[in-house]
């Protein structure tokens, strides 16, 4: 199944000038959404797991059904002050000027094996310092994983060596 079928382009949201991927239409599929789904299990399993990481908010809609399918824990890693009881917090470069992100001070446990989930990738800075944060936590990130990849803005580069992969790759 050709899944870049399923995913809606619109243009200039949220803002002239962009071209913005939207899955809501890969999710509203039941077919697409479990042949998704399949494949992201198979690449993620490879990697051993103990939780998966979802990267706020669409991030949730992809670690969190996967956790499920996989038998793993799930955690969220949200914008700063989103989250209840003690957080460890991030703080990140963005193109101007700074973001944070946090996650559950007890969410991950120490040495536990986390593959970090997002939607899309695009400059790698929200993922980059999402792998960051799970460090900070004393957790072992072995892989990152996305539905969609926008090559064209090598946000690879920004996750290190750490293994990625994506189901959906656009060159432009």
């Amino acid at each position: 199944m050709d899944l870049k079928q399923h995913i809606r382009s619109i243009p200039d949201f949220p803002k002239p000038g962009i071209l913005f991927y939207d899955i809501s239409t890969l999710l509203a599929n039941a077919d697409a959404w479990q042949v998704a789904l399949g494949r992201m299990a198979r690449d993620i399993s490879k990697h051993q797991p103990d939780v998966l990481a979802g990267i706020d908010a669409r991030g949730f809609l992809v670690a969190a059904p996967l956790a499920a399918r996989l038998g793993l824990g799930f955690t969220m890693i949200r914008k700063q002050g989103k989250l209840p009881g003690a957080t460890i917090s991030h703080e990140y470069d963005l193109e101007y000027g700074t973001d944070a992100i946090e996650i559950q001070a007890d969410a991950v446990q120490p040495g536990q094996r986390v593959v970090i989930l997002d939607d899309l990738l695009a400059t790698g800075g929200t993922l980059g310092a999402s792998i960051e944060l799970v460090r900070k936590i004393g957790g072992n990130p072995v892989a990152a994983a996305c539905l969609i990849e926008l090559t064209f803005l090598n946000g690879r580069s920004r996750l290190g060596d750490l293994p990625f992969s994506s189901l959906i790759a656009y060159d432009e």
